[in-house]
């Protein structure tokens, strides 16, 4: 399952079927998508056109096309962090992703125009690095009540939405939760031969060493017999004191 498909199956479980509720100002409704913006989806002009039995008729393979553009493409969601595109994008099913995107460009200092743009993505990465996608997570979602709670229809949607933006909230820092545990546990999984890294030079040297040392006793070697003892010895003390000197150079710096 992909990070879109995981997004559309938790908004679709909160969306729901056909509805037509006479407060709702969206009107007729089927799996999230507006009467209006299936009509511009199938560039209907007007959106009064399109009757309300092709909203109910609505298949799921168009509704997945048309969140996939309209929505998780237009959040830029395969760019954002793990659990921050869920948040994002099921903000912007609910309450529109111009909305979204502003919102969330105000949270991280951006420009907020509704576009995600590069300078906005630099924006959020910053911000990430700063609080980590769960404080950023936590912030937008509380941004987003905070915009709820000041429409008209609260009293009537209020206690949906809410139960909504804490579900979202939830599953979203899980998500990031687990993102975070498995690049550690990447970073932390070593490689069977990493501890030699950094210590290669230290080892050819020392076996030069032994080397040199072994034929002064006259021990011969083989695949040795062509350098001499002292060249050896001489060789390998000065490996070892020129990289003992330049890694405290560097260390000084």
């Amino acid at each position: 399952m992909t990070r879109f498909d995981y997004g559309l199956a938790q908004v679709l479980r909160h969306e729901g079927g056909y509805v037509d509720h006479p407060k709702d100002p969206g009107g007729a409704t089927n799996f999230g998508i507006t009467r209006k913006t299936l009509a511009r989806w199938r560039h209907i002009n007007p959106w009064f056109m399109l009757k309300k039995s092709q909203v109910r008729a609505l298949k799921k393979p168009e509704v997945a096309a048309i969140y996939r553009a309209l929505y998780w493409d237009r959040c830029r969601g395969a760019l954002l962090a793990n659990g921050l595109d869920h948040a994002v994008f099921d903000y912007a099913v609910n309450s529109g992703p111009s909305r979204a995107i502003r919102h969330l460009q105000g949270l991280v200092g951006a420009k907020p125009d509704g576009v995600l743009g590069a300078l906005s993505l630099r924006a959020i990465q910053r911000k990430i690095n700063t609080i980590g996608a769960r404080g950023l997570i936590n912030a937008l979602c509380d941004r987003r009540l905070g915009f709820l709670r000041r429409l008209s229809n609260y009293s009537t949607f209020g206690r949906g939405w809410r139960n909504r933006v804490e579900e979202v909230r939830r599953l979203a820092l899980n998500v990031a939760e687990s993102s975070n545990k498995n690049i550690n546990q990447n970073n932390n999984r070593r490689n069977p031969m990493q501890f030699l890294t950094g210590y290669k030079t230290y080892i050819v040297s020392i076996i030069m060493l032994l080397v040199g040392i072994g034929q002064v006793l006259g021990v011969s070697i083989p695949g040795f017999d062509g350098q001499s003892s002292g060249q050896l010895i001489i060789e390998a003390l000065a490996v070892l004191f020129l990289r003992r000197g330049i890694k405290t150079e560097i260390g000084s710096t």
